[in-house]
């Protein structure tokens, strides 16, 4: 990938600008975590309630120390063990998790992306961004940039970072740090003890 749109995604994330890019299955629509008005736009866009919370990927773990300050050992080293890849872990929130990002029942959740060219926009970045799906709610995932500008068109993005996806036809698991519960399988919701 050449580095020229890497930088040019990493630009559009600390100006404040939504970004599209490719993850393990489908583009991701992200922003600056840290940018309030940045992710309510993400909400918009998803026309999401901020109830339900957001996804955080990163390129390793260090850039959730402190969402992952509550976690025990135990824990943190099963979540571990899923990283990278498409597992994503909810958590408890910490004092330092910014309203914005918390979900109702007062959690974020995480993930440390195996996707290469996710992770080195991370990287790039510094640090975690936003990632829910490229598009709006209840429609189809876009998966490829052309499928995010169609989906999308009327959405004012900062940049769309040019790539495939990894190929992946089913989103990120989801489960919960708190009680291993599966949260989400293949794409269906479930309340599956482990």
């Amino acid at each position: 990938m050449n580095s020229w749109h890497l930088k040019r995604a990493v630009h559009s994330l600390r100006g404040g600008a939504l970004i599209a890019y490719p993850t393990e299955s489908v583009f991701g629509l992200g922003c600056d975590p840290y940018n309030r008005d940045a992710v309510d736009r993400v909400l918009a866009v998803k026309r999401r309630p901020a109830g339900r919370g957001l996804i955080l990927l990163g390129s390793e773990i260090s850039q959730f120390a402190p969402f992952l300050a509550g976690v025990d050992r135990a824990t943190r080293d099963m979540m571990e063990a899923t990283w990278p890849g498409p597992v994503t872990w909810v958590v408890p929130c910490t004092a330092s998790v910014p309203a914005w990002l918390r979900a109702s029942d007062d959690t974020v959740a995480l993930r440390v992306t195996a996707h290469p060219l996710a992770a080195s926009l991370c990287q790039l970045f510094g640090d975690a961004v936003v990632s829910t799906s490229a598009n709006l709610r209840g429609r189809p995932p876009a998966r490829s940039a052309l499928q995010v500008r169609l989906r999308l068109k009327a959405t004012r993005l900062g940049y769309i970072l040019p790539g495939a996806t990894g190929g992946s036809r089913r989103p990120s698991e989801i489960r919960d740090a708190r009680t291993r519960a599966v949260l989400r399988a293949g794409g269906a919701m479930v309340a599956v003890k482990e």
